[in-house]
């Protein structure tokens, strides 16, 4: 394949699925990862596409209603997400009663939490099974499974939250704009974060710098009704809008 071919491909599978690693690259283009990379390096400089660590997102905007599943987006911004989760951990009080939301980087938070003394509830059903396993205090919501993120969703899983009042509540999101705020795909799994959030004391939104000026189809909170945690802030505008901490890796 020549290398404009392979660009032109590259940009569409990215294009497609908003983001694909390194490796689903090599495997799909027939190529090695070292190329790939070069590749991406590429197309970044280009402005095509932009690299992130361990593979590339696309630089559209408007990200619509498409939503990767949970084994490739835990490959993306590994390091920036261990830096952030670390951050958030270290947050954690030995009174608190902490949400946890389904997704990566709020997994990866869980890899570093040693308080014993907390207690956490969680609508991850791979997050619950982390939280037993380090012999955290945890509870898990109720409802509706969704394949595609692990996450419970429904009316069950509102319904639970209904009755529990967090003082920390840590959340994941797909997209953060200025005017749309806090975005996700999927309307039931937005409607979970929203009531989490109305019931948390102090909710923190944990996104690495890839998720600013994205919009998704849904919104579950504006900006000012959650503080951010991030590794890079890449338009100093949205601090005017709500409390952010950079984590710089």
């Amino acid at each position: 394949m020549l290398t404009q071919e392979r660009y032109q491909s590259i940009l569409s599978i990215i294009n497609e699925r908003n983001a694909a690693t390194v490796t689903e690259l090599a495997l799909l283009l027939n190529t090695s990862e070292s190329t790939i990379r070069r590749d991406l390096t590429a197309l970044d400089e280009m402005g095509k596409i932009k690299k992130v660590y361990g593979g590339a997102t696309s630089v559209s905007q408007n990200a619509g209603s498409f939503e990767d599943n949970v084994s490739l987006r835990e490959g993306l911004m590994f390091g920036e997400k261990t830096e952030i989760a670390k951050y958030a951990a270290s947050m954690i009080n030995n009174s608190d009663f902490v949400y946890i939301d389904a997704g990566t980087t709020t997994s990866r938070l869980i890899d570093f939490i040693d308080n014993q003394n907390a207690t956490y509830v969680t609508n991850g059903i791979a997050h619950a099974r982390k939280l037993i396993q380090k012999g955290l205090n945890a509870y898990v919501l109720g409802g509706k499974l969704k394949p595609l993120t692990e996450a419970v969703v429904g009316a069950e899983a509102i319904a639970n939250l209904g009755n529990l009042n967090f003082s920390k509540a840590f959340m994941g999101t797909n997209g953060i704009d200025l005017k749309s705020g806090f975005t996700t795909p999927d309307i039931e799994e937005a409607s979970v974060k929203e009531a989490a959030i109305k019931t948390s004391y102090m909710p923190f939104i944990l996104a690495d710098h890839t998720k600013f000026r994205r919009v998704f189809s849904v919104t579950f909170a504006q900006l000012r009704q959650c503080c951010i945690i991030t590794d890079a802030l890449p338009d100093s505008k949205y601090s005017s809008e709500t409390v952010i901490k950079e984590v710089k890796i």
